[in-house]
């Protein structure tokens, strides 16, 4: 049964852009400034300049900007690469690195912007109760999620609008606040308190950096701006520039009217030392407030793309629909203050700060990742207006990885492993998009790097067979590609081909059965490429693709096919084996016993003719069938004949050595003619097993008679393999991994 989330294709996809959007100030700046400049800054700054002093406040502030820019930077990238719809982040990353990448970010990502709505709320609540004492914390915290909820859910611009009046009130604060006065003697202290135990400095940037993430306030506002290229980058750079300007002037302000014990244990102490401390409240309550109501815009917009993405289940779906002109996600909406609702009522603020930085800096994190490979690769269909340099996107990646670890390695741990099990999630539910990716770059270019480095002459360290399977309709032969498969073990190359004898064979139908025969093999759970060409007789069409198919030095080295069934035929066929051969193709011919098949797969008998040519590759097949998951511990026994009991107590020896050297799990058996004939004794010993090897002659000008009485003494045999080993290699070494090796 097909998935039915299959071919979906995204709603977001085909909502055209409406004029009358958000710009640049309404849509980014204000939402991010607000956000940076919120309830950390008001009620933790101080907290964190008595914890670290100046100068670690200002390296605090300093990094984690310079994260924030490094990541604005990839951010301003795709911004202006592609129109940014519903999403933000999460549509970003889906539509460079899959869909399964993006909803594994863009569900975390959801979730921290879902628990940033509980930070401010509780921000407020504790800023509220530090100024009224007899109300309850809790009862503050909830009330004030659900009005911030209730107004995003009535209207969205309205809560915008509201942004405006909230700037003023913070920027009246920090005026109060620059031309207030000290509140005690104190010096300066430049690494905190030293007096008593403070916060380590990991511990003291976990609770600060949730303050500069604030420029995913306007990303996450993407589908309702005007003009999305260009109003991204722009407002999130002012913003990050007069958040910093901002962050680098307080530490000093607060550093010298209050020491380090004052910060630590006052969250409200701005007020005390502004010029008018009611102004402080006011940009306090601005400021969570603002970047509540930011938050609760922005987390289900997420939730709305991933919805509509098909990411989420089916049964949520309806989490994807839009009210209103605007197309306003009020279903989300009421989820997402379920979630902060839960969050207020067990959480408080030094707890929920450090899941929210976990949670963005994976997400900075992968869209930095994200940046730096579309601009690695250098694809013609990434062409942004704003050129970052891909060192720059890739080193912002690697300190948000540094500085997850120095915060937490274990959290760390846990973060990206709940980002994995979303994505293996999705992966195993098939999602298909209706956009591309760079997935395929990434492996063109990696492909391209290592044909490039490979060599031509094959090498016996690293050889393993890559099949071309001749399997004409693989439903008729599909024990040709389960061979195949058994051999490779989903590491070498395995292509399936069939030719096509028919006439006016369109490519449309080409394409058409490659694909049919890509969705067989995917349903078996069989890894290899497909090829069908046409060509006037099947024999011609299996030259022609072992004559041109492969790719440089990579070429498929051993070709397995069916026996002929067709007498009339034998001399094209004997003739294609011949080629096969003067190609250096090793050829691999099953035999098949239709009544058995392969059996039981757990006897496999080879028929010894020595280590060097057919031997070595023969013993390597079986060994691979080994210790493949269908033959696994099947027994390999190896046969050979002799004329009398004494020259077979020298090749019992002899080959007991040769199977000790080449390390396999095998069992010598030597066997005397008599009074028998070799095909006598072929039937008798290997009657009982489910599969024979055995070796061919070189083919000749007498080969197509020596192949007919070949079959002959195949029948009533059970599925029977013939080797025939081309390529220029010896398959001895292979086994050995030795200069020189045994030899009969």
């Amino acid at each position: 049964m097909k998935n039915p989330l299959r071919k979906f294709i995204p709603k977001q996809e085909v909502i055209p852009s409406t004029k009358g959007g958000l710009g640049t100030f309404g849509g980014v700046f204000t939402p991010s400034i607000l956000t940076i400049l919120g309830v950390i800054m008001y009620l933790r700054f101080g907290w964190v300049v008595g914890n670290v002093g100046l100068i670690g406040t200002l390296i605090i502030v300093t990094l984690s900007t310079f994260i924030t820019f490094l990541t604005a930077l990839s951010i301003s990238a795709i911004a202006t690469d592609q129109r940014v719809r519903i999403g933000g982040a999460y549509y970003m990353i889906s539509r460079s690195l899959g869909i399964e990448s993006g909803g594994a970010i863009g569900i975390p990502l959801y979730i921290a912007q879902a628990l940033s709505v509980a930070l401010y709320t509780v921000g407020f609540a504790e800023s509220v109760v530090g100024v009224f004492p007899e109300l309850n914390f809790k009862v503050v915290g909830l009330v004030t999620t659900l009005a911030v909820a209730i107004l995003a859910i009535i209207s969205a611009k309205a809560a915008i609008r509201a942004q405006y009046f909230i700037m003023f009130g913070i920027a009246l604060s920090l005026l109060s606040l620059i031309f207030g006065s000290p509140i005690e003697q104190s010096s300066i202290e430049m690494w905190g308190a030293a007096d008593r135990h403070s916060e380590g400095f990991w511990t003291v940037f976990a609770v600060f950096f949730p303050a500069v993430t604030g420029i995913m306030a306007g990303v996450n506002m993407s589908g309702d701006l005007e003009d999305p290229s260009r109003s991204i980058p722009r407002g999130t750079f002012a913003a990050i520039g007069v958040g910093y300007l901002i962050y680098m002037i307080l530490p000093i302000i607060l550093a010298t009217r209050a020491d380090a014990l004052t910060l630590i244990e006052d969250p409200l102490i701005m007020r005390k030392m502004s010029y008018w401390g009611d102004a402080i409240l006011i940009g306090v309550w601005g400021a969570t407030l603002s970047s509540a109501v930011g938050s609760i815009l922005g987390a289900p917009r997420v939730l709305q793309a991933l919805a509509r993405d098909g990411v989420l289940p089916k049964w949520l779906r309806w989490l994807g629909r839009g009210d209103g002109d605007d197309d306003s996600p009020r279903v989300g909406t009421v989820l997402t203050l379920g979630v902060a609702l839960t969050a207020v009522y067990f959480g408080n603020l030094n707890i929920i700060a450090p899941i929210l930085t976990m949670f963005f800096l994976t997400t900075y994190g992968v869209l930095n990742i994200t940046a730096g490979i579309e601009q690695l690769l250098q694809s013609p269909s990434f062409r942004p207006k704003f050129k970052v340099h891909w060192s720059l996107s890739l080193l912002g990646a690697l300190g948000c990885i540094s500085v997850m670890f120095l915060i937490n390695a274990v959290a760390t741990g846990i973060a990206f492993l709940f980002v994995i099990i979303i994505f293996i999630w999705l992966q195993r539910r098939e999602l298909e998009s209706a956009w591309g990716d760079v997935r395929r770059g990434i492996w063109m270019a990696l492909t391209r790097a290592g044909l490039m480095r490979m060599s031509v002459e094959t090498e016996a360290k690293t050889w393993r067979p890559h099949p071309l399977v001749l399997s004409g309709a693989p439903t008729k032969r599909f024990h040709l590609i389960e061979l195949a498969s058994s051999l490779t073990h989903n590491r070498g190359i395995l292509t399936i081909s069939t030719v096509l004898t028919s006439q006016n064979i369109s490519h449309v139908r080409q394409t058409k059965m490659e694909q049919k025969i890509r969705d067989f093999l995917s349903k078996r759970s069989i890894q290899g490429l497909v090829r069908v060409t046409t060509a006037k007789s099947p024999f011609d069409g299996g030259k022609k693709l072992v004559d041109s198919y492969g790719l440089g030095a990579l070429v498929p080295n051993t070709v397995i096919l069916g026996d002929s069934e067709n007498t009339n035929s034998i001399n094209e066929y004997c003739d294609m084996i011949a080629h096969f051969n003067q190609l250096q193709r090793n050829v691999v011919i099953v035999h098949d016993n239709k009544e058995k098949g392969f059996g039981n797969k757990k006897i496999i008998d080879i028929w010894w003719g020595g280590l060097q040519g057919n031997g070595g590759l023969m013993i390597l097949l079986a060994y691979l069938l080994q210790s493949s998951r269908t033959w696994w511990d099947a027994k390999v026994r190896v046969k050979m004949v002799v004329g009398d009991e004494n020259a077979a107590k020298n090749a019992q020896s002899n080959l007991n050595d040769v199977i000790k050297k080449v390390r396999i799990d095998a069992k010598a058996e030597v066997l005397v003619y008599g009074d028998k004939t070799f095909n006598e004794i072929l039937h008798e010993s290997s009657g009982d097993a489910d599969l024979v090897f055995m070796g061919m002659a070189e083919p000749d000008e007498d080969f197509t008679s020596y192949y007919s009485h070949l079959q002959k003494r195949l029948k009533g045999l059970p599925t029977t393999i013939m080797v025939l080993a081309a390529e220029e290699i010896s398959f001895g070494s292979v086994l050995m991994q030795e200069d020189t090796f045994y030899e009969e």
